[in-house]
């Protein structure tokens, strides 16, 4: 029994495996430093939302970037260079990764281009205090979450067949964990951008003035 489940670690756990989650760490903690240089004047909850700013420019742009590429000159299946390595430990989740699938590669396009560059300009307006911030952060908010919809919707309503769930980090750190924070964290940005910008609403500061 015992041997089974270390056979089975041992067969998940491969070498790419392990850079590839180390890779996603590293993304993770070099948001946290842009965050914290050019953050210093923020407040505490403003500077976590640079980090997840930062980390999401960075992912689409140095992780995402170069899957478009490899689709749209072949496919990540026949790449061979250390990001193709490391969408095909992600395909083994998730096989459309490894095949250019148009819908995939569609909307990796715009969240390549769209939400990288809205990811930037968010953290200009945050760092700078800019009056559109709030309209840049839904704006982005709903790309993010329209992609993740877009990206499994059409696989879910054919029966998955592409997903696998058959070992549990495919399914809870591939699939749910690395999608899940872009539907856990845009949903709690738009709620935040919901009372910065109902704070601002006559109907709201009237009471107020009252006092």
């Amino acid at each position: 029994m015992v041997s089974a489940a270390l056979k089975d670690a041992q067969s998940l756990f491969t070498p790419v495996t392990v850079y590839s989650l180390l890779a996603c760490a590293a993304q993770f903690a070099v948001g946290y430093i842009l965050a914290q240089i050019w953050g210093r004047k923020c407040s505490g909850t403003d500077r976590w939302v640079l980090v997840w700013l930062f980390y999401d420019a960075i992912v689409h742009i140095t992780l995402e970037g170069p899957f478009v590429y490899m689709s749209l000159v072949g496919t990540v299946a026949t790449s061979d260079n250390i990001f193709a390595e490391l969408w095909k430990e992600y395909g083994k989740a998730d096989e459309r990764w490894l095949h250019s699938d148009p819908t995939i590669v569609s909307l990796e396009l715009l969240t390549v281009v769209l939400d990288g560059i809205l990811a930037l300009v968010l953290v200009y307006a945050i760092v700078k205090d800019k009056h559109y911030r709030h309209f840049v952060q839904i704006t982005l908010c709903v790309c993010e979450l329209y992609g993740g919809w877009m990206t499994f919707c059409p696989d879910w309503l054919a029966g998955s067949p592409n997903l696998n769930t058959d070992h549990w980090l495919y399914l809870w750190i591939y699939l749910v964990f690395f999608n899940g924070v872009w539907v856990v964290v845009p949903g709690l940005l738009l709620w935040q951008s919901w009372l910065s910008l109902k704070r601002l609403h006559p109907s709201y500061q009237a009471p107020k003035k009252r006092k």
